[in-house]
């Protein structure tokens, strides 16, 4: 039984079925790995399943009822995801697997086309992978910089000499909140002064998306990528948000059918934007299921689910600051309403892959390792951490589990 008292919590519990299933051990399951993707609640299901047993067919392509219905559906999800980020128009999202290949999209098509000797691209310590190595390899392909901003021991960035690091610099490309230390970027000091500068803003928004409301027209970015499967939807879809002058001015990423408008043995056209970019069949039945999760999201409310992760996360950080004295060390800013719901943390001299080995046999999932952080990791002096990450569905009961799961691995190593 969950301890919930808010009668809108329980329903939302009650609309994920994965949570009312007992782990392998005959444990309740407590899901904190929701940075790393997030579960699905029934109606997202049910729309996936919906297009594959109703009305499964190819887009754009056919004439006849179902494919003319799956097209309606497929291009509404992408209407949904616009009004979702408050996009200009529709045509202004770009279906991709994920933030990954959003970012690679514009790697290859902006920036190989504006980027050269004597430019920069300046980033964060913070950074996923995912926006750090596109950059790395376009800057070696095109003899441009790359520079950072630096990070604190707290996961906070140190903007003192901003304006001078964006000296000669054509692309800013960052986070909106890290997945490691939960701290979320000053978009709002940043993008400004960027623009100032004369450099185009892209922020991956993998962890901000899901967790409170976003607005790329208010924020004044360029570009805004973010993945389907932290946010509800399924694995495999994510969407590349640009401003139309800079999508339009960008050759194609990948070739072949429907992004094309017309071919000839020795020429081609491209298609409008946003089918210029989305080469082949496209991921119709996660596209229309990602649409179904931004109603959901919608539907509970981002500014809800933003300040309940605040309580969570306040809660989580009191809890734990018990286990301190026994050798737990917590990381990222200390206030809550500073942060996301993401607690990276070590215990004792415990190895972070162990002790999430340990927190699993309680029914705990969080994370372990370096997070796709690995030069972060090497700046903090850690090996490898554990996360814990909080959403939409988790309680204060789940986090009480999470703190007794850790008192239980604390007396297995005999940590005082």
């Amino acid at each position: 039984m969950f301890a919930v008292v808010d009668p809108k919590q329980a329903r939302i519990i009650a609309d994920f079925p994965i949570l009312a299933k007992p782990t392998s051990r005959g444990k309740r399951l407590v899901y904190l790995d929701s940075a790393a993707s997030s579960q699905k609640p029934q109606a997202v299901i049910d729309a996936l399943v919906d297009y594959y047993s109703s009305y499964n067919a190819n887009i754009h392509r056919g004439v006849y009822e179902l494919a003319e219905r799956a097209t309606t559906a497929f291009e509404a999800a992408r209407a949904n995801v616009a009004r979702f980020v408050n996009a200009a128009e529709a045509a202004e999202i770009i279906w991709t697997r994920n933030t990954t290949e959003a970012i690679n999209l514009v790697s290859f098509s902006w920036g190989m086309q504006n980027l050269g000797p004597g430019d920069a691209i300046l980033t964060t310590e913070l950074e996923h992978h995912s926006n750090l190595v596109p950059w790395q390899l376009l800057a070696a392909k095109t003899g441009a910089e790359l520079r950072f901003i630096s990070a604190d021991e707290n996961g906070e960035l140190l903007l003192d000499d901003l304006e001078e690091k964006l000296s000669g610099v054509k692309l800013v490309a960052l986070t909106h909140i890290s997945n490691t230390m939960g701290t979320i970027v000053p978009l709002d000091e940043i993008v400004p002064l960027a623009h100032a500068a004369g450099a185009v803003v892209l922020v991956d928004g993998a962890q901000s998306v899901p967790h409170m409301p976003v607005d790329v027209q208010a924020l004044e970015v360029d570009f805004f990528a973010a993945s389907g499967h932290k946010m509800c939807g399924p694995t495999g879809i994510g969407f590349l948000y640009g401003r139309r002058a800079l999508l339009e001015a960008m050759p194609p990423f990948l070739t072949g059918g429907d992004m094309i408008r017309r071919v000839a043995y020795t020429e081609t056209s491209f298609n409008e934007i946003p089918w210029k970019f989305e080469a082949g069949t496209s991921n119709i039945a996660d596209a229309i299921a990602l649409g179904a999760a931004v109603d959901y999201l919608r539907d509970v409310g981002l500014d809800w689910i933003r300040a309940h992760e605040i309580r969570l996360t306040a809660y989580a950080l009191e809890r734990l600051q018990t286990l301190v004295p026994r050798g737990l060390a917590l990381y990222g800013p200390p206030e809550a309403a500073d942060r996301a719901g993401v607690i990276s943390f070590n215990l004792g001299d415990i190895h972070a892959h162990d002790l999430a080995s340990l927190l699993d046999t309680e029914g705990v999932c969080v994370r372990a390792g370096h997070h796709c952080t690995m030069p972060l990791m090497d700046k903090m002096g850690w090996t490898a951490t554990a996360r814990a990450s909080f959403y939409l569905y988790n309680t204060e009961d789940d986090i009480d589990v999470l703190v007794a799961a850790l008192e239980k691995a604390a007396g297995v190593f005999r940590l005082a």
